[in-house]
């Protein structure tokens, strides 16, 4: 053997023999470069999920975030450290609570606490829509990094289908259908990566009743935006960088339901319990959050093993 011919012999007369150990070493450090090469624009991965619970740059929109389950996740998302955009409709007070709540807690607390700031905007407007989002802008320096399509109503509870007026639908769907889509719709337009912005989270908060049918005219209205999440999740494209989600809670102790109505249903609940607004909160930001990085077009059912 005389060297020139490249080639491994594990029993070369000349040379000392290449062993299993060696050939590894040789092999390893050839794999390793490969597995360090740079992953396709559209392969967005965290380098770690170590702080994948760190807020990124930019508010969230919380819609509906003064009162229930909203107001819940603006409280929660804020104390974690991100900056949350709390809109209302109507109760100025109730979001004035929210914002001075987490104004005290900060004072009092060593904690870093996200800034919070109330914004009136009706989301079944286009109009109003596109100011809420100029506004948050103006006031945070930077689009939003994620948006929680929490506002709804519930409308007419009538069993009897002949005394649903289509005044009744177009009340409630433009609520709780047109305005998840306007705003889902205003935040690719403008926190997408083809607009420059940094991508980010949609979160719709949606509801059991879309799949149990009642009532009647508030589950058509969920089950509407459960099939717009569904398309977004499949239709936005990778490069946009925006994941889209759904939590569909059950029943919960709200300002939407009575103590009466609760109880009616506990028996079909397995936990024997209605939900805190704070448990699905904590749902909420965590599909908010990177920790779910992997999640798009999900739809988690937080309901106490009610199906």
């Amino acid at each position: 053997y005389n060297g020139t011919a490249l080639a491994v012999s594990m029993r070369c007369p000349t040379r000392p023999r290449l062993s299993l150990i060696g050939l590894c070493l040789l092999i390893v450090p050839a794999f390793a470069a490969l597995s360090m090469s740079t992953p396709p624009p559209y392969a967005s991965v965290p380098e770690s999920t170590k702080d994948s619970a760190c807020p990124r740059p930019g508010p969230v929109l919380v819609t509906g975030g003064s009162r229930g389950i909203g107001r819940a996740t603006s409280l929660l998302l804020a104390r974690r450290g991100y900056d949350v955009a709390i809109n209302y409709a109507n109760d100025a007070e109730a979001a004035r609570s929210v914002v001075k709540s987490l104004n005290a807690q900060r004072r009092s607390t060593s904690a870093s606490m996200g800034r919070v700031a109330a914004f009136r905007a009706d989301v079944s407007s286009e109009d109003e829509v596109i100011r809420l989002y100029d506004e948050i802008r103006e006031s945070f320096g930077a689009d939003p990094s994620a948006l929680v399509n929490n506002a709804g109503i519930l409308g007419t509870v009538d069993p009897d289908v002949r005394n649903v007026e289509t005044s009744d639908l177009d009340k409630v769907f433009r609520v709780n259908v047109y305005g998840p889509f306007l705003c889902a719709r205003e935040f690719v337009r403008r926190s997408g990566r083809a607009s420059g912005g940094q991508g980010g989270a949609i979160v719709n908060v949606s509801s059991g009743s879309a799949k149990i049918g009642s009532p009647l005219v508030y589950a058509m209205s969920k089950g509407a935006m459960d099939s717009m999440m569904a398309g977004l999740a499949k239709t936005l494209p990778p490069s946009e960088g925006i994941r889209i989600n759904a939590v569909s809670p059950g029943m919960t102790e709200t300002d939407m339901v009575t103590r009466e109505q609760i109880e009616s249903k506990l028996s079909l609940i397995p936990m024997g319990r209605a939900a805190k607004a704070e448990e699905i909160a904590e749902t909420i930001a965590f599909l908010v959050s990177d920790a779910s990085s992997y999640c798009s077009g999900a739809n988690i059912r937080v309901a106490g093993g009610r199906p």
